[in-house]
């Protein structure tokens, strides 16, 4: 997949790694790129298509997928972090995470995977896709079924020859994060790192080395990854 001429879609553009990846896309010589947003107005980035896209209405997935139906490149990036714990937390904001990273993901997906052969899916996941974290473990179990899935479509996409690639990353400086006095990655430096990953055929990208060291974990016992239970 080379980024050079492609034609791009990326969800949740208009801040963020989303902004990134459309910024980075067009540095690198992409024909078009569709920049899409709940928000559409807030998208300020010259030289992109903008449109608007709401990944939990299905009605929007449709619209958006009748309007760009060249699409060659998708990046679901969109995503949503409530900070909610399952056992106590608001089922409501439970469920807008599953809404969003798994069903949002599944429609545009499925909207877009009909003009897809020969082109490329990039999910954008996360560490927790893989591992728990007290206060935001319905972001985690979210991340986790989101992971499932894109292992999932990639299996049901490979005979059409469409690469599925999942994006995983720690903390990023992001809007999302904050609040988060932690060591966190550049947006720039992860969409770069993910568009490589793309036009080498990858079907993995672990943005750093503390996403590396969790998947190097999971073959191990499960309370070295959680010592509050151990």
């Amino acid at each position: 997949m080379k980024i050079s001429g492609a034609v791009a879609l990326v969800t949740g553009a208009n801040r963020g790694i989303g902004r990134q990846f459309a910024l980075e896309l067009l540095a690198r010589g992409a024909g078009k790129v569709y920049a899409t947003a709940r928000r559409p107005e807030l998208v300020d980035l010259p030289g992109v298509e903008v449109l608007p896209l709401d990944i939990t209405d299905p009605a929007s997935v449709a619209a958006a997928a009748a309007r760009a139906g060249d699409v060659n490149l998708l990046i679901n990036n969109a995503g949503v972090s409530t900070y909610t714990n399952l056992v106590t937390g608001d089922l409501d904001k439970i469920r807008l995470e599953l809404d969003t990273h798994f069903w949002g993901t599944l429609h545009v997906i499925r909207a877009f995977a009909p003009a897809l052969g020969g082109g490329a899916i990039l999910n954008v996941l996360s560490r927790l896709s893989w591992v728990s974290y007290d206060g935001a473990n319905a972001y985690s179990a979210a991340k986790a079924a989101e992971w499932s899935l894109t292992n999932g479509v990639r299996l049901e996409l490979a005979a059409q020859g469409t690469l599925v690639t999942g994006l995983l990353l720690g903390a990023a400086d992001t809007d999302m994060m904050a609040g988060f006095d932690v060591e966190k990655a550049d947006p720039a430096q992860i969409a770069r790192l993910a568009l490589d990953g793309i036009e080498a055929g990858a079907i993995e990208v672990l943005a750093d080395e503390g996403t590396a060291q969790v998947k190097a974990a999971l073959a191990g016992d499960p309370r070295a990854l959680y010592p509050a239970v151990a």
